[in-house]
C-alpha cells in the first residue's frame, strides 16, 4: 500500500512539473473597438467581466503556474469567444442583440462571473443591484 501511494505521489509530481513546460497563450491583443455603455455600467463590466471578456485581461501571478495557467488561459479564450468587449464594434447589430440577450440571461441567473473565479477576485462579485443594472442595460440594448 505504501509503495502504491508513493508511486502515485511521484507520478503526480512528475506530471505537475511537466505541465510547467506546456506553453499557454496569454495575450492582450490591441482593442479594435469599445463597448458603448453608461459610465456606471462600463465600470461594472470592467471590474467584473473584462478579465475574461476583453483584450484587457489582467494575468495574475498564478496564471504562470500549471495547472492554474491552463484553466485561466482556457477560460479567457472561451470568454473572449463568447463575448469580447474589445471587439464589440465589429459585431453586426443582430449579433450585438444576441450577445446582449445572453449577457442579461447569464448575469440575471448569477452564472456570471463564474463561481470559481470569485474567491480570488472578490472585486468581481456583483451585488443584486449591480446585477440588475447590467441586466437592465443589456435588455435596453
Amino acid at each position: 500500500m505504501k509503495k502504491t501511494v508513493k508511486r502515485v505521489g511521484i507520478a503526480l509530481m512528475v506530471i505537475l512539473v511537466a505541465l510547467q513546460f506546456v506553453p499557454v497563450e496569454k495575450t492582450n491583443p490591441p482593442a479594435k473597438g469599445q463597448l458603448a455603455a453608461p459610465p456606471e455600467v462600463q465600470a461594472l463590466l470592467h471590474r467584473a467581466c473584462y478579465d475574461c471578456h476583453s483584450h484587457e485581461t489582467v494575468w495574475p501571478w498564478y496564471s504562470n503556474v500549471a495547472p492554474a495557467s491552463l484553466l485561466i488561459a482556457s477560460d479567457v479564450k472561451e470568454g473572449r469567444r463568447k463575448v469580447n468587449f474589445s471587439t464589440w464594434d465589429q459585431y453586426d447589430e443582430q449579433r450585438k442583440a444576441r450577445k446582449l440577450k445572453e449577457i442579461a440571461k447569464e448575469v440575471a441567473k448569477g452564472d456570471m462571473p463564474l463561481f470559481y473565479y470569485l474567491p480570488l477576485h472578490a472585486g468581481s462579485k456583483l451585488t443584486a443591484a449591480e446585477r440588475e443594472m447590467i441586466v437592465k442595460w443589456a435588455k435596453q440594448g
